[in-house]
């Protein structure tokens, strides 16, 4: 049975995600894309404020869900109740000083309940697709086990056979750095200006957090400057 040509597309209003959402417009048309964003206790809300404006740009209209109180009982340093600062650095240089491979701003199991979430909702609008925006440079070292290819495979599998093999997840990203996410996002015109990555609420990203030098390395790999800055 072919896939129904729509797709969800898990959608924060960061790079990846945003890059991902360009690329399912480019094949479904947005008139047959759901993105989703996710509000989950997180310490700022400036991904979502970024994503508004993103869809905006767009002209088009997402989905948004509140799972906060999942996460309530988890001291992961992203979340609001959390006791711990959000660390500086390189994930390699948080794994080295942590001498384990998950950093701390691992939100427990996010991407599977983000996934799941996002395939009941996909059968419930008749989409045969999600879309998430999971990259290598997440999943080095283990520092995001949800963002692996191992994860990827499996939570596809699981979420093929549970919908009836109505609906794939697709990770067109999941063998790549943010760099090509990048090059493939200045192709498909993603407006990066409105994107917002740090994981800090403050007016300007900090440029030290794991994701700010994530992404600057990205933008200069490409030889071009960040245009959110």
């Amino acid at each position: 049975m072919a896939q129904k040509q729509k797709a969800v597309v898990l959608f924060s209003g960061g790079v990846d995600s945003t890059t991902c959402l360009a690329l399912a417009i480019e094949r479904f048309g947005k008139d047959n894309v759901v993105p989703l964003s996710i509000q989950y206790g997180q310490k700022h809300s400036k991904e979502l404020e970024a994503a508004i404006a993103i869809l905006e740009y767009y002209g088009m209209e997402g989905k948004t869900m509140d799972v906060a109180k999942l996460f309530a009982f988890s001291n992961c340093s992203l979340l609001v109740q959390s006791s711990e600062d959000i660390p500086q650095g390189s994930y390699k240089e948080q794994q080295d000083i942590e001498g384990k491979g998950i950093v701390s701003t691992y939100v427990p199991f996010r991407n599977g309940l983000f996934l799941s979430a996002a395939a009941s909702l996909a059968l419930s609008l008749d989409c045969g697709y999600i879309y998430y925006g999971a990259h290598s440079d997440d999943a080095a070292g283990n520092a995001y086990p949800d963002c692996t290819e191992q994860f990827y495979k499996s939570m596809g599998d699981a979420i093929f056979e549970g919908s009836g093999k109505e609906c794939s997840l697709e990770a067109p990203f999941i063998t790549s750095n943010k760099a090509d996410i990048v090059k493939e996002g200045l192709r498909l015109g993603v407006p990066y200006h409105l994107t917002w990555s740090c994981y800090e609420g403050g007016d300007k990203p900090c440029g030290h957090c794991g994701t700010c030098i994530d992404r600057a390395k990205a933008f200069h790999a490409n030889g071009v400057k960040d245009p959110a800055l």
